[in-house]
């Protein structure tokens, strides 16, 4: 990484981490609303986020691709991705985007 490249902002770390797919929704986990706060200074960023479920099966291939795609972006030197419970996850979290995919049109709920 070049030290001269300037730390990146929020906007620019949560189109990153639309790259990051939930393996059984096949939805990004920004739009699932997981990321709840991201933090960057002198090139380090810290990423609160929860998972839909305390059980769901693909939580640390999850966690490890948040951390890498934060990574990844120009002005990371390192990511700590932080999971958290509270406030708990719901269907209302959902981003507009992710309630088309998921087919359950403009609602906030699960069918």
């Amino acid at each position: 990484m070049n030290t001269l490249t300037p730390a990146p902002d929020e906007q620019t770390l949560r189109a990153a981490f639309k790259t990051v797919y939930d393996p059984e929704f096949g939805v990004s986990i920004e739009d699932l609303g997981l990321i709840y706060d991201v933090h960057v200074e002198a090139g380090t960023v810290a990423v609160k986020m929860t998972l839909t479920s305390m059980s769901c099966p693909a939580g640390d291939v999850i966690l490890n691709g948040i951390k890498a795609a934060a990574e990844a972006v120009p002005g990371v030197t390192h990511a700590e991705v932080s999971l958290v419970w509270e406030p708990q996850w719901s269907p209302e979290m959902l981003s507009a985007d992710a309630r088309r995919q998921l087919g359950w049109g403009d609602s906030a709920a699960a069918p």
